[in-house]
Order: structure tokens, then C-alpha cells, then sequence
């Protein structure tokens, strides 16, 4: 005897009393969180209002903008000549492309700044003249090498070492044949890099560029380390008037939260942009 027919579009889903019960859960602890943070005095929600617009924090919050711009622009154009240079057949630059890469990535951001604000040290003046011959102008280190200089250089030479890998990634990515098909149609080798391979590799650059420019937005609060009034430095010189401590360090999470939501939304708009035809 033939076997009944199921009507598929009737069927039931399947109860699943497992996911019921993690659903459970989640939600009590969502609401147990809830319930501490709102009933927790200790949070000091007026002095997090208080602060939240403060002049001051705006000015912090400004600096680690302006210095997660710089950076990652600066980075980004060093970065691709990084990569150039490791892909050209002359052999020592490639070779001091390679080290730099992979000195650069090896040494933690922070070293780099404390070492980049302390240069003084080996460096009393910077001079300038002939290699190995006589110096025609030197200044102070101290003079040029200041917080803000200290900042840019260190987030920027960091920052070149991780862009020149998210750039090799992307350009390795592009099939060897469209190079071909691109010389094949007459053009040069600089139109087939820039109309051919860039727009490809984009798609697999921009992912991870966001992602970068936003681990360099929060990589910023570092260079309070060198009392450089970021975000986090702003917040620290006035919890320790006030020693409001943690109230404080909210301002601070809940800026830094917002700008990491406005760029991660943006990050999402050019993806969809460079993935077209590629769902």
C-alpha cells in the first residue's frame, strides 16, 4: 500500500523545548542586568548626564577623531606603498618592505608611542645635511616631537603595517586571468590595476579597512599615555578632580559606542556598494 501523502504547507513546525528554555534565560538575565544598572546608585546616572555634553569630553572626543583620520589616511597611503614595494622585483626593497611589515606589526601600539614621545632620548636634535657628512640645520627634538606628533607618528607607522597586509589580501585576490584579459584588450599595466584589479579587490579591502579604522578610533585612547587630550584623557583629568571614577568612564564608553555604531553602519553601506553582483 502506497505510503500518505503530506501536505507540506499544513506541516507544524517541530517544538523545540530547548531554545524555549535558553530564550528563558537570556531574558531573565537581560532583565536581572536591567535591574542592576538601573537600581545601582553607584552609577551616578546625573553626574553621567552632568558630563556627557561637557565641553571638555566634546574636545577629547574631537582629538581622537582628527587623530583616527590622520592616521588611518596617513596609514592607508603608506600601507599601499608598503605593499608595492613588496610586490616590485628589486629585491632590497622588498626585503625592507618586509621588515618593516613585520617589525611594525610585531611591536604593541603603546611601545611605539612611549618610545616615538621619549625620541629626545637618543635623539637630541634632529638634523639635517648629508648621510655621514656635515649637518647644514638641526632642532630639538623636544621642539618637533610633541604629544600630537608623538600620536600621529606612532598610529600611523602601526597602522601602515596592518594596511599593507588588508591591501596584499586584496589584490592577491583577483584572479591572475584578468590581468591577462586586461592586457589583451590593450591596456597598460597602471589602467589594469586601476580599472581592472582595484574595483575587484575592494571587495575584499573595505571589510577589513572598517574594521581597522575602527580598532584605530578605539587604539586612540592609548595616546593618553603621553597626556594627549583624547577622549580618555579628558575623562581622567576630571575623574581625578572629582574621583567620580566610574560615572565618568561611562561618558567615556557611551562616546565611544556611538561612534563605533555610526561607523559600523557606514562600513555596511560600502560593502553593500563593493559586493554588488557578487550575492
Amino acid at each position: 500500500m502506497a505510503p500518505q501523502a503530506v501536505d507540506v504547507a499544513a506541516a507544524r513546525p517541530r517544538v523545540r523545548p530547548l531554545r524555549w528554555v535558553a530564550g528563558v534565560v537570556l531574558l531573565v538575565l537581560v532583565a536581572q542586568f536591567a535591574w542592576f544598572v538601573v537600581t545601582n546608585e553607584r552609577f551616578e546616572w546625573p553626574v553621567v548626564a552632568k558630563y556627557l555634553f561637557d565641553p571638555n569630553i566634546l574636545r577629547g572626543l574631537g582629538m581622537s577623531l582628527l587623530l583616527t583620520v590622520i592616521g588611518m589616511a596617513l596609514g592607508s597611503a603608506l600601507g599601499v606603498l608598503l605593499e608595492v614595494g613588496r610586490m616590485s622585483g628589486f629585491r632590497p626593497v622588498a626585503w625592507a618592505c618586509t621588515i618593516y611589515v613585520a617589525v611594525f606589526r610585531g611591536i604593541p601600539p603603546l611601545v611605539q608611542l612611549i618610545f616615538w614621545f621619549n625620541l629626545s632620548y637618543l635623539l637630541p636634535r634632529i638634523p639635517l645635511g648629508v648621510p655621514f657628512g656635515p649637518t647644514f640645520v638641526s632642532w630639538p627634538t623636544n621642539s618637533l616631537i610633541s604629544s600630537l606628533t608623538a600620536a600621529i607618528i606612532g598610529l600611523t607607522l602601526h597602522e601602515a603595517a596592518y594596511m599593507a597586509e588588508i591591501v596584499r589580501a586584496g589584490i592577491t585576490s583577483v584572479d591572475g586571468g584578468q590581468r591577462d584579459a586586461a592586457s589583451a584588450m590593450g591596456f597598460t599595466a597602471r589602467q589594469s590595476f586601476v580599472k581592472v584589479v582595484l574595483p575587484q579587490a575592494m571587495r575584499v579591502i573595505i571589510p577589513p579597512t572598517g574594521s581597522q579604522f575602527i580598532s584605530l578610533l578605539k587604539g586612540t585612547s592609548l595616546v593618553s599615555v603621553i597626556a594627549m587630550a583624547d577622549l580618555l584623557y579628558s575623562v581622567q583629568v576630571i575623574y581625578n578632580r572629582t574621583y567620580e571614577v566610574v560615572p565618568l568612564l561611562i561618558v567615556a564608553c557611551a562616546w565611544y559606542l556611538a561612534v563605533v555604531t555610526v561607523l559600523s553602519l557606514g562600513q555596511r553601506r560600502l560593502e553593500q556598494h563593493f559586493g554588488k553582483g557578487q550575492r
